[in-house]
């Protein structure tokens, strides 16, 4: 049967599915079972030995490879054993093998965080309308469908109002496909002319509507042309991408480097044998081979961290974005306040006072509460004693403030049914319902005063616009509502015949009070030097009330209409945009405007917004914030941040985590780099002075590998620091190596490397054996680059933020220096890394020269030296 061509009751009938009950619960695990999940078939994962293999696709490990076939080589021209080759080797090949492990972690919490960002649909079962995960919708479900939502499979529509769908990703036609449940369509209609149906991938821009799922998974529309299978693309963040090029770099400054030292070997007669391995010795030293892998552990981990913080990031780059971020442009209902709105103010027509809301109102009052109700689609249940709002906070408060008179909505529905609707929409700021009232017709009208005082031609707006102001001056959300008589029900509804000649019926003033924790939120964006910014479809009155009471709108800040600022030209806003802290009554498209003014003053912008014409904005910002409550899911899908709770305090925390795993970050690369820069000095400079290596290449590479990696993990989860928020914003193009970071690599590189080679030349002078004075360098090295990864957790003291407060440094230090120990006094693994036992007093001097990092970097701290950004 072609759902399409057929009528709505054969369609059903073929389905077997009861339209107003949907399918019940058994049914639908049955045919989940036969049909499978609602997905589309997901890009095929690497194998392990895939994963594996990919390890070795990199210059650096590339080096290393090579550095183990020359050494290979001369062990064969030499005769000697072949520890080294197979232990470079076997390192390398390990580092390939926790790189996996750490790529497959990452992979999972990147997973996770899908699943958690995953669309839902409002499906009838077992008679009951419910929200469930679109994965497990089958043929037969029936949907309910409104402005926002992305049609979670191809369905057939029972019933629509005013509807309309993008379906650019199917047809390629910009301009939403007008849709219709009563179209006839013919069995050779086009896609794009299949009037009566929708399809996964599409999005609603309007309307609503009831519809019955044809076709999910694979045999949708979408999933024969598998348009979106790859999709989901690997992306790197910028960072991991310069620490890419930069790892590339690193390995031909060693190929560089080995040349050099080639060069100046052939020049003072030493065998080339000799040569060779002093080179790969320097190449291993130079590449820190865990770099990238690291770097994208740390990021992995800190996104599930935030997630813990109520806000999901969907896209890795965002995270180093927010660090950058410098102004908040935030909605206000339910971001910066409860979103609990309260009925506590009412004005009908004529009157020269206002009325509080209470359970027994004048009748005038309950007649406008009446007429409000029957034009509002929220409902609230009463289950226990308890309230429970359902659809917009505006409209549940009327609903509530008309059944606290005796005007419940569902008695209200049942004698004045609906007719016919023009929901709500963002463009026209009104929402319209015909009703049959006592055998008329009546067309009810609510919305902003501004937008239905100019359609009216009966009432008193003049002083209706007073009380208005004084309303919105009290910080109240005013609605007004009309309405009019009308002889026929007309066939299609129309904003031009229904919302014109109306009759103004009333105000009412509702208070929705801002969010506690949104004030010192506001307080911590200023100190950190961020700008907050409220945008918002109110009053302005109302807008600059609660703006100067959260602390947004300062002593000189303006506040402007979205009118006013129709009359700005492009360049009159860039000049102004920093004096205005308050947009009201303005159109998500007046949202872009105002991202791309803070963006021509180099700023880098944080927008929210949870409706479907708000996804231009949010992708024109720099980190778009979708809202997890209220936000359709045209809008989580143009975000990069989606809030689970909608609350302005937890973008300023998810700005916080942002910049500490960006601080995180750099604390990992310059550990990563100062401990390989000093490597790289000290076997250059042992070369040129003494003409011997003060290492082998396997005993570097176990240093890398022991003492780099896991403590660089480590303090990729170092807690984020009380101060992070005292800073600027960070420029978004700033190189990780500024402000000195750069300068100080090279600094304590060369500390590491003057302390390996006294230790490694006091030993081998005292004792005319260089395996002791290697032995001596090895332990000085990784003894000083453990302990030094506790100097990188903080700018501060390290007695200020306390030695051992991060525990997963404790234990990667500990686990580091048991390996350690291990190679060091094991004779039979000591001999395999070609290092021997020391004096007592030896292994007392290499402690002590592994400690001189400590009181280096406190005294550079204490005397200011090393600080943070300003």
């Amino acid at each position: 049967m072609i759902p399409y061509t057929a009528n709505n009751e054969e369609l059903l009938n073929h389905l077997q599915v009861n339209p107003d009950k949907g399918l019940s619960s058994t049914e639908a695990s049955k045919r989940l079972a036969e049909y499978g999940e609602n997905k589309l078939q997901a890009k095929k994962k690497k194998s392990m030995l895939q994963r594996f293999l990919e390890q070795f696709y990199d210059v650096m490990i590339l080096i290393l490879i090579l550095a183990a076939a020359i050494s290979f080589v001369v062990a064969c021209y030499e005769g000697e054993g072949f520890y080294e080759p197979v232990l470079i080797l076997l390192i390398v090949v390990l580092n390939a093998i926790l790189g996996v492990v750490q790529e497959s972690r990452a992979e999972k919490a990147l997973e996770s965080l899908q699943e958690l960002s995953a669309p839902n649909a409002r499906v009838m079962r077992d008679g009951k309308e419910s929200i469930i995960e679109a994965s497990f919708l089958v043929p037969g479900d029936i949907i309910k469908l409104e402005a926002g939502d992305s049609v979670p499979a191809d369905a057939r529509l029972i019933h629509s109002n005013s509807l309309k769908s993008e379906e650019s990703a199917l047809t390629g036609e910009s301009v939403p496909s007008e849709k219709d449940a009563a179209a006839e369509v013919a069995a050779n209609a086009p896609l794009g002319d299949r009037f009566n149906m929708v399809y996964a991938g599409c999005s609603i821009t309007y309307g609503n509507a009831r519809a019955v799922i044809t076709a999910t998974g694979m045999n949708t529309e979408i999933g024969k042309i598998a348009r979106l299978l790859d999709a989901a693309n690997d992306r790197q963040t910028p960072l991991q991408h310069r620490l890419a090029v930069l790892g590339k770099y690193l390995g031909l400054l060693a190929l560089g480097i080995c040349a050099v030292i080639f060069i100046i070997g052939l020049i003072d007669g030493m065998k080339v044998m000799e040569i060779f391995m002093i080179a790969v010795a320097l190449a291993v030293s130079a590449i820190p081979e865990g770099l990238p892998a690291i770097v994208t552990i740390v990021l992995a981990i800190g996104v599930q961290r935030m997630v813990k913080k109520n806000a999901i990031i969907r896209r890795l780059p965002a995270v180093e974005t927010l660090g950058s971020a410098s102004v908040i442009c935030s909605d206000k209902t339910g971001t910066l306040t409860q979103n609990q709105m309260t009925l506590v103010k009412a004005l009908a027509d004529g009157a020269s006072v206002l009325e509080d809301i209470g359970e027994s109102n004048s009748a005038v009052i309950k007649k406008l509460l009446q007429y409000a109700a029957l034009c509002c689609d929220g409902t609230v249940e009463f289950e226990d004693g308890k309230e429970r709002h359902i659809g917009d906070p505006t409209e549940t408060s009327i609903v509530l403030a008309a059944h606290k008179n005796h005007l419940p909505k569902d008695e209200l529905n049942r004698l004045y049914p609906r007719l016919a609707e023009l929901p709500f929409d963002s463009e026209r700021k009104l929402m319209t319902t015909v009703n049959r009232i006592d055998g008329k017709y009546m067309v009810i009208v609510k919305g902003a005063f501004d937008v239905l005082a100019a359609r009216c031609i009966a009432g008193d707006l003049e002083a209706a616009r007073r009380f208005n102001n004084e309303m919105s001056r009290q910080a109240l959300r005013v609605l007004a509502v009309a309405y009019k008589e009308i002889e026929t029900l007309p066939e299609t509804a129309s904003s031009e015949e229904l919302e014109k000649d109306l009759i103004f019926m009333g105000l009412l003033g509702m208070i929705d009070p801002p969010r506690p924790e949104a004030r010192e939120a506001v307080a911590v964006c200023q100190r950190a030097g961020i700008k907050p910014v409220m945008i918002t479809g109110d009053h302005v009155e109302t807008a600059s009330a609660i703006a100067k009471d959260l602390g947004i709108m300062l002593e000189g800040d303006q506040a402007i209409t979205g009118s006013e600022l129709a009359n700005l030209s492009a360049s009159e806003l860039d000049e102004q945009v920093r004096q205005i802290s308050v947009y009201a009554r303005v159109s998500p498209e007046d949202k872009i405007r105002i991202v791309r003014a803070w963006q021509h003053q180099g700023e880098i912008v944080s927008m929210t917004g949870d409706g479907v014409n708000d996804a231009p904005a949010l992708k024109a910002a720099d980190i778009g914030c979708a809202m997890g409550i209220t936000g359709t899911d045209v809008a989580k899908g143009a975000a990069d941040m989606i809030l689970t709770d909608d609350n302005f305090a937890t973008i300023v925390d998810a700005v916080k985590e942002g910049r500490g795993i960006y601080d995180n970050i750099k604390k990992t690369v310059g550990f990563l780099l100062g401990t390989n820069v000093g490597e790289v000095l000290a076997v250059f400079m042992a070369m040129i002075l003494w003409k011997a290596s003060p290492f082998l290449a396997m005993q570097l590479l176990l240093i890398n590998l022991v003492t780099d990696g896991l403590p660089a993990i480590a303090l990729g989860l170092e807690p984020v620091e009380s101060d992070v928020m005292e800073r600027k914003p960070k420029p978004k193009e700033e190189s990780i190596f500024a402000h000195g970071m750069g300068t100080r690599i090279i600094l304590q590189g060369a500390m590491f490397a003057l302390l390996t080679l006294i230790g490694f030349f006091m030993v081998w002078q005292s004792t005319g054996d260089i395996v002791a004075g290697r032995s001596m360098a090895f332990l000085v090295m990784a003894l000083s680059q453990v302990i030094h990864s506790f100097n990188m957790r903080s700018s501060h003291s390290l007695f200020k933020t306390g030695i051992f407060t991060n525990r997963y440094l404790n234990g990667a230090a500990f686990i580091s220096l048991a390996l350690l120990a291990l190679v060091a006094f094991l004779p039979p693994v000591a001999f395999a890394f070609g290092l021997t036992q020391l004096s007592a007093a030896m292994y007392f001097y290499a402690l002590g020269l592994a400690l001189v990092p400590v009181l280096v970097l406190e005294f550079s701290k204490a005397f200011g030296l090393v600080k943070h950004q300003a």
